[in-house]
């Protein structure tokens, strides 16, 4: 099956792979194709920090659209579908208004005054926990969905890690009356029975995934399966910043209201224009995205927060895989590296290309957490502030305290840190290792 890269020209062949893991499995060191195409003729407007990557999709040297000949069209469709609507009033407008009614925007910044006193910085909290389905995945699925719907598409397909953006897809599914699909690792399954539940109460069908890792790379392989066979009426709810153009760019937009929001907050809340540093956990990274969008022309210092078993910008090495060309883990003959984490949302071997490219140019730096420290954050946010975070959340917060506590942040800064989802989800993971640990 030919790999292709979508261009300026619509399409040119940048190389093939053998076999039908092609979609999603094309190895590290076969692509030197891809990597070559990774050159400095991206467009202009592509070089601007968060800004509109061009139609060739690219981040810098990051970024693409690396897929099936089958899946071209479909991705062709869907950057001119979504260039339209975003820049449609109607229907900017009809989204927004979800956001507000059902979704529950715009989400508090959260003053954490005894956090703040136990760590000697001043701590705020974006609070995506605070939204309908409890995390920042509603925003993008919210999106995604009516896009859809605007396409004349009639069900989505969805992968999940922690379970998170399944629920919000067939949250949104359910409110508009679209199918849902949702492929999870079977590993994930077991450690978030609680949303898995919850998605097929929602009406959406789950479907275990047992090849590979059984965790969220797997489950993107098989989503995109699914979708190479079904097209022409289903559309792929991706979860996060990353897979083929126009994927990282049109999620990264449908998370930037957390940015934006959580900018006039803080100008409200502080005395200059923003937080000294903005803090937020990456596994694909749409949290961060969003979130860094809305500060990225600011002074403030963006700080990435990597679980340490899954650090693909600290620990890996350019290549291809699931449609996009970034940072992944990788072994010395260029196959893919399992991640792992505590943390089922950040349980993946890359990045988002974007992120890649702000590390590339040093604006945002990328750090990494222990399963330990993400669980001892969690305990401390919980029993400082009576907030119990997402796992993946966690992270960032036992980045700040790490960074307050060995004098990296100094005394007083200020410090914002997107809460990106509740930690219900892991409640009964979280029983388990602490009351293991006593």
């Amino acid at each position: 099956m030919a790999s292709v890269s979508v261009s300026a020209s619509r399409l040119s062949v940048s190389g093939t792979a053998s076999g039908s893991t092609a979609i999603a499995d094309v190895t590290a060191s076969e692509q030197t194709a891809a990597s070559a195409l990774a050159d400095a003729s991206a467009p202009a407007d592509g070089s601007e920090l968060m800004g509109d990557p061009g139609p060739r999709g690219r981040f810098g040297s990051f970024g693409g659209c690396f897929v099936p000949e089958a899946l071209v069209p479909a991705c062709l469709r869907l950057e001119d579908a979504f260039r339209s609507a975003w820049a449609n009033a109607g229907f900017r407008a009809e989204l927004a208004a979800m956001l507000r009614d059902y979704a529950g925007r715009p989400t508090p910044v959260t003053d954490a005054t005894r956090l703040s006193e136990e760590l000697g910085v001043r701590v705020l909290l974006k609070r995506e926990d605070l939204t309908h389905t409890g995390s920042h995945k509603i925003n993008n699925a919210l999106g995604q969905a009516l896009l859809a719907r605007r396409m004349g598409l009639t069900a989505l397909v969805a992968e999940t890690g922690a379970g998170q953006h399944g629920v919000a897809s067939a949250t949104a599914a359910a409110h508009l009356g679209l199918g849902c699909t949702v492929y999870m690792g079977e590993i994930d399954m077991a450690r978030q029975e609680l949303n898995v539940f919850r998605m097929e109460l929602l009406g959406a069908t789950v479907v275990p995934v047992t090849s590979g890792s059984r965790t969220l790379k797997d489950a993107i392989n098989e989503a995109m399966r699914h979708w190479v066979t079904t097209a022409d009426t289903t559309h792929y709810c991706v979860g996060s910043v990353m897979g083929p153009h126009p994927y990282p760019w049109l999620v990264r937009e449908f998370q930037r209201v957390i940015g934006e929001e959580a900018r006039g907050q803080c100008a409200d809340l502080l005395a200059g224009p923003a937080p000294d540093v903005v803090v937020a956990c990456v596994g694909g990274g749409s949290n961060a995205a969003g979130t860094f969008s809305g500060f990225v022309d600011t002074p403030a210092r963006l700080v990435g927060v990597e679980a340490a078993g899954g650090a693909a910008v600290a620990n890996g090495r350019p290549g291809v895989l699931h449609g996009f060309h970034s940072s992944f883990l990788q072994d010395e003959h260029g196959q893919i590296v399992e991640a792992h984490s505590i943390s089922a949302g950040l349980d993946y071997p890359g990045v988002g290309p974007e992120h890649a490219h702000l590390a590339e140019t040093g604006r945002a730096e990328y750090v990494t957490v222990t399963d330990a420290e993400a669980v001892a954050a969690a305990e401390l946010c919980a029993r400082a502030e009576g907030i119990l975070p997402a796992l993946e959340s966690a992270h960032a917060v036992a980045w700040v305290r790490r960074a307050a506590r060995s004098g990296e942040l100094p005394a007083g800064a200020v410090v914002l840190v997107t809460m990106s989802g509740r930690g219900d989800k892991d409640a009964a993971s979280l029983k388990e290792l602490i009351r293991g640990r006593r």
